[in-house]
């Protein structure tokens, strides 16, 4: 793995070998352009997959993976976030990125500077590389707030 990288926007070159950092470059990529076929091609699909955050609370599976995302994209709101600060460690068949995430939450009216700790744990299933788990959180709850504000209106 390119460990050089200190931030992953989904702007970066994939490295090309089929493994666990192309996934998160893919991630970020589909996310930042708000394509959700292209993150379902990065999670792993059906039951198994789950995700914890500030906005959507806890999802559990795919399916309601997908409706947190589709509520985000398909409303006035746009974010971009890099992934950053973050320890890469994995196995054959597992793979853990922990770190923060920075970026921009706005509307046609205003703009948010967002910060977030995220944990992306990616498993090898079918040899290809899918997300199985996201967790986030927000240290500073002034920021959560004002967030939740621009999401949620």
């Amino acid at each position: 793995m390119d460990l050089h990288l200190k931030e992953v926007s989904g702007n970066e070159m994939k490295l090309g070998d089929g493994g666990a950092f192309d996934a998160l470059i893919e991630f970020n990529r589909a996310f930042n352009a708000g394509d959700l076929d292209g993150l379902q091609s990065v999670w792993l699909g059906e039951t198994e997959p789950s995700m914890d955050n500030p906005i959507g609370g806890i999802h559990l599976g795919w399916t309601q993976i997908a409706v947190g995302y589709s509520k985000l994209f398909k409303g006035q709101t746009t974010l971009h976030v890099t992934f950053f600060d973050f320890t890469s460690q994995g196995g054959d068949d597992w793979h853990l990125f922990v770190g923060r995430e920075r970026g921009t939450c706005s509307t046609p009216n205003q703009a948010l500077d967002v910060a977030f700790r995220t944990t992306r744990w990616f498993i090898r299933r079918d040899g290809a590389w899918r997300q199985l788990h996201h967790h986030g959180s927000v240290e500073d709850p002034k920021m959560l707030a004002a967030y939740q504000r621009l999401i949620f209106g």
